[in-house]
């Protein structure tokens, strides 16, 4: 009786779980055509997604094993969750990411590949996991190295063909027709256009063709926990939120072959046609190894970029740290920039960059919609070691740099901090110990103030601060702790108010050298 009443239960519990798992919104993938064998199933997990959206929504199963797919495009209120041990991987086929959908890529608005992760004006989308996403990206980097590498023009391929045809009526500069010329577009992994309500969490990435997680024109955007792996590969930044609003990157471990986090709007004309800024943006806790840039704005920015926020993070191995860039043709407007808690080591290049001569063969032009700008931009408590330079900050002279303050700075660099055409601009707290040159190079700036600014690494007959064509600059609570020939250098017929007080310059030789070119008296207290 009892063996008999324990099956009864057994079946009354297996029946309720096989009720429960058809009707909780969860989909084996396995129960759905699919397989875990690596054997190509990408219409099994296209139908289990148009599947789940017909009932309203649900979540897409993959157990451990490899799962091999083409293109696949995420419906409203569709969760991919991909277990730990399971690997989807993307076909080296290109034809499987076919026919050419509307993107945004690279800045501009045109038909190309499907991404290899697409989502098009739905909301609720979510990646999830443990597991692994491979985007087996070596074909597609092989193919733009065959391309780039010919020393003789070759033939197009049909996939060039394609891409010409489908794009005839896109309009780019001029410049812009080297990169546009290859006609060869690697899809992003992930692409989400004008969607709302999109997450990734927890998921590895690796061997994107391109681009990897490349949220465009989207609201709410979560990005969490995920790790970006994409080794020796071109233009395979980690995530770039383009013409997004309220985005959310956290806990992320990235090394790929370009920028590790890129904020974007849109290039030249196109971006400036659809008119979306990226704005309330959060990065926080992350670490970024290999890379062009830890964390980059720009150089597609004509749409806009406000209110960003990146803390608490650490750069190791990267060419730069955060670096900002734009140029003449792009238009848009960096603004509300907030940077804080960071620590770099082994930047390669400059910890900090904020460039708006990114385009060196543009010449100064009337101020237009095509003027690029940067204001009101604040980097503070940051710790930088085995750094090549500390800053640079290059401004047009029909736009300087505008507004801009470094607080609590501590970093060991071959080369200072570099400011040229700027307006604006305040050092606070900052320690600079250089082995080249001055700690501090200003030139060609208005409405400067420098606030206990030094170095424990002073250099023989090498100032701490040297100007060049600078007014209106306080020079003020400085004490220089290490004996040192040279303090101030002034120089430029446009050097002008210039003010030196409050300081104790006891260890100083010489508080101010004046060069030739200097014109108007430094006020020295």
């Amino acid at each position: 009786m009892k063996k008999t009443c324990l099956l009864v239960f057994l079946s009354v519990l297996t029946s309720f779980v096989s009720i429960s798992s058809a009707t909780n919104g969860w989909l084996n993938i396995l129960n759905e055509g699919g397989n875990n064998k690596g054997i190509l199933c990408t219409q099994a997990i296209q139908k289990a997604i148009d599947k789940a959206e017909k009932n309203g929504g649900g979540t897409i199963y993959f157990p451990a094993g490899e799962y091999l797919t083409g293109a696949i495009k995420l419906k409203n209120n569709i969760t991919i969750h991909i277990e730990s041990g399971a690997i989807l991987r993307f076909s080296t086929n290109f034809d499987h990411y076919l026919p050419f959908v509307q993107l945004r890529w690279e800045g501009t608005v045109m038909n190309s590949f499907s991404p290899l992760i697409h989502a098009r004006d739905v909301e609720n989308v979510t990646i999830t996991g443990r597991g692994t996403i491979d985007g087996q990206g070596e074909a597609w980097w092989k193919e733009i190295w065959r391309i780039e590498s010919a020393k003789e023009k070759l033939e197009l391929t049909k996939y060039q063909k394609m891409t010409q045809e489908a794009n005839a009526d896109v309009i780019t500069s001029p410049y812009y027709e080297r990169t546009r010329s290859y006609l060869f577009h690697r899809p992003p992994l992930f692409q989400a256009f004008n969607c709302k309500n999109v997450r990734i969490e927890g998921v590895t990435i690796q061997n994107s063709p391109f681009w990897t997680i490349n949220p465009a024109f989207c609201d709410n955007v979560t990005i969490d926990g995920v790790t970006i792996f994409n080794p020796y590969s071109p233009n395979t930044d980690g995530i770039n939120p383009t013409s997004c609003k309220n985005v959310h990157i956290s806990n992320c471990h990235i090394s790929v072959g370009d920028d590790c986090i890129t904020i974007k709007s849109g290039r030249d004309a196109d971006g400036r046609k659809w008119a979306t800024p990226t704005e309330n943006v959060t990065i926080t806790n992350c670490t970024m190894l290999n890379g062009h840039g830890g964390v980059v704005i720009g150089s597609e920015m004509s749409g806009g970029i406000k209110k960003i926020t990146i803390a608490n993070c650490v750069f190791d191995g990267t060419d730069r740290g955060i670096r900002l860039k734009a140029a003449r043709g792009r238009g848009g407007v960096v603004e509300e920039i907030r940077v804080s808690n960071i620590v770099m080591n082994n930047i390669k290049q400059e910890a900090f960059m904020l460039n708006l001569f990114y385009d060196k063969n543009t010449v100064e032009e009337p101020v237009t919609e095509r003027t690029p700008i940067f204001r009101n931009i604040h980097i503070s408590n940051v710790t930088g070691t085995n750094i090549n330079t500390a800053g640079r900050v290059i401004g047009i002279p029909e736009m300087p740099v505008s507004n801009l303050s470094f607080s609590n700075i501590n970093m060991d660099a071959k080369e200072g901090f570099s400011v040229q055409t700027a307006t604006d601009v305040e050092f606070h707290d900052v320690k600079v110990n250089t082995t080249i040159g001055a700690s501090f190079k200003i030139e060609n700036v208005k409405n400067i103030i420098l606030d206990n600014v030094s170095t424990q690494t002073p250099l023989k007959d090498t100032p701490i601060i040297k100007l060049d064509n600078v007014s209106n600059a306080m020079i003020n609570n400085n004490f220089p702790m290490y004996k040192m020939n040279v303090f101030l250098e002034a120089n430029g017929a446009e050097t002008k108010a210039v003010f030196l007080k409050n300081n104790v310059f006891e260890n100083v030789e010489t508080v101010l050298k004046k060069g030739s070119d200097l014109k108007h008296p430094i006020n020295v207290e």
